[in-house]
């Protein structure tokens, strides 16, 4: 009967400690190792625009021009390999007054890698944007995961973990309109706005990217880079 015991007790902290480890993964505001951002207190009607994934040719085209006319800077958390297949784009970005961040160099799932892995994700792609002339210390885990290991190393090259508040959803809208709406209502101040523009299937994206920046005018929100957003988190809370 006691080793039953042991035994079911022993099945259960196995259960604990996986699904402990699931929700850390998950976590957008909390992180065991490093500064990590996922919005700014502020009553200021302020947010940041990012953008993930890429840099494409097709994305960089439909995504500046939209932000150009708009007369909008935002900030693009970048993939190394994708610096490596398509050169001239991220300095097509800066030169549009844009901000860099990296977004790891294979965007594959981080969870349980050995420390060379996490290391060379970081700085694999912080030396491609050395050579393209950026200099950054904004990072953002592929999908958001990290437990101890990536954020180690985050730290450890001088940079912070940025993530997020707003997301958009696109497995629940299909219409630009909708998912534009979606975006906007969820939206508040010192929020840090997430959206998917650069590969083909996300045509939804881009064509509610005009609209996301309309309906946050119409509600009175300047938007900024996030880096921006974070010099003004930083100021607000000397005052």
């Amino acid at each position: 009967m006691r080793k039953r015991t042991w035994w079911l007790a022993g099945l259960l902290a196995v259960a604990v400690l996986a699904v402990g480890t699931h929700m850390m993964s998950k976590s957008r505001c909390f992180q065991l190792v490093g500064d990590v951002v996922c919005r700014v207190e502020t009553d200021r009607r302020i947010v940041a625009l990012s953008f993930d994934d890429g840099p494409t040719p097709e994305g960089t085209d439909a995504v500046l021009a939209t932000l150009e006319e708009y007369g909008v800077t935002a900030t693009f958390f970048l993939i190394g390999n994708r610096l490596e297949r398509f050169p001239g784009q991220a300095e097509r970005l800066t030169a549009a007054g844009h901000e860099i961040g990296n977004h790891s160099y294979s965007h594959q799932r981080n969870l349980f890698r050995s420390r060379d892995f996490y290391r060379s994700e970081v700085r694999d792609t912080d030396a491609l944007l050395r050579e393209a002339g950026i200099v950054t210390d904004l990072f953002r885990p592929p999908f958001g995961k990290r437990l101890i290991g990536l954020p180690l190393e985050v730290d450890n090259a001088g940079y912070r973990t940025i993530m997020w508040d707003v997301e958009e959803r696109p497995e629940d809208f299909d219409d630009p309109e909708e998912f534009a709406a979606d975006i906007v209502s969820r939206v508040e101040p010192g929020s840090i706005i997430l959206m998917h523009p650069m590969y083909r299937h996300n045509d939804v994206a881009r064509a509610a990217l005009p609209l996301v920046l309309q309906g946050l005018a119409a509600r009175g929100y300047e938007i900024v880079t996030v880096g921006e957003l974070l010099a003004h988190g930083e100021s607000a809370a000397s005052q």
